[in-house]
């Protein structure tokens, strides 16, 4: 048993409350190196949950002292389209946070801050930030904002006016924690605080998330969720991993008759596809709609009907 609630039940449960504001202000200062202070919650149309997002993902849009807003999403599941929904869901923040004839100068910041439980595309890093930089293709150098921007968007960088994305890959830190960063980073893989941790937060999450702190009907609710979340994964990576083994197969087949290259070009796709076949008949089978198993999958709707 977790000494620690983890952070997306937390989210979800408890961190909403003004009350334990205090533990998503210390990770976003850690993560941001600046210091945050919430001053609310906010609700928009990319906030909702459906039943399916209930143990797969979950965010929380909140407000710091500067106006900017910052969303923070927690996502279980492997999607393979994850970069172009941080996008979506960033763009529709700034639009939505706007009035209708307002000035562009009224545009508000956001970052987009982004814990996945998954592997998402290729790297040897997990913390990843991103941000916008417009780079001369002759010169090289970086396009500035003029004396007078600085001075009326109090920005330095043009950098500074445009969505930042944080990605927090979680299940790859596989180290000691020897940073603030680090141990927060520790703490969402694992569940667990690093004895003598000393980022700010953590000691919030010490006092007002231990298990021990739930009801018996939070607890079973609780231990529901990571049930849920164990299942989906393991089903996911076994249809994945046969999905795999067939391509392989079929592409040492098909190499042989054909030349090692090619066929294993097309074992390699045929394993991919018989893998998302394979984990939309899953997701059929726990009783997901169509749209959801398509955004899950990339299959079309008539495939999945097909299943």
């Amino acid at each position: 048993m977790e000494s620690y609630i983890r952070f997306d039940w937390a989210m979800k449960r408890l961190l909403r409350n003004k009350a334990n504001y205090a533990v998503l202000e210390g990770l976003l200062t850690t993560l941001l190196e600046e210091k945050v202070t919430i001053q609310k919650l906010l609700e928009s149309e990319s906030n909702q949950e459906d039943e399916f997002d209930k143990y797969n993902r979950v965010d929380m849009l909140a407000e710091n002292s500067k106006g900017e807003l910052v969303l923070i999403e927690v996502q279980n599941n492997n999607e393979y389209a994850y970069f172009q929904r941080m996008l979506f869901g960033a763009s529709k923040l700034v639009t939505e946070y706007i009035n209708r004839g307002q000035g562009y100068d009224k545009v508000r910041k956001v970052y987009s801050v982004n814990i996945v439980y998954f592997s998402l595309g290729h790297g040897k890093d997990f913390v990843y930030h991103g941000k916008t930089e417009f780079v001369g293709i002759h010169e090289g150098d970086v396009l500035e904002l003029s004396p007078f921007q600085k001075q009326t968007f109090k920005v330095d960088k043009v950098s500074q006016l445009y969505p930042e994305y944080y990605i927090l890959k979680v299940n790859d830190f596989n180290r000691v924690a020897k940073t603030p960063l680090e141990e927060w980073i520790y703490y969402l893989n694992t569940g667990n605080v690093p004895e003598h941790a000393t980022a700010p937060g953590l000691d919030k999450v010490k006092e007002q998330l231990k298990l021990d702190r739930m009801s018996r009907e939070e607890l079973n609710a609780y231990y529901k969720h990571l049930d849920n979340i164990v299942i989906l994964r393991d089903n996911i990576m076994t249809e994945r991993a046969e999905g795999r083994a067939e391509g392989r197969a079929e592409g040492r087949a098909e190499g042989r008759a054909e030349g090692r290259a090619e066929g294993r070009a097309e074992g390699i796709a045929e394993g991919r596809a018989e893998t998302q076949t394979a984990i939309a008949r899953n997701l059929k089978s726990l009783g997901l709609s169509t749209e959801q198993i398509q955004a899950a999958t990339g299959l079309s709707a008539k495939e999945i009907e097909q299943l």
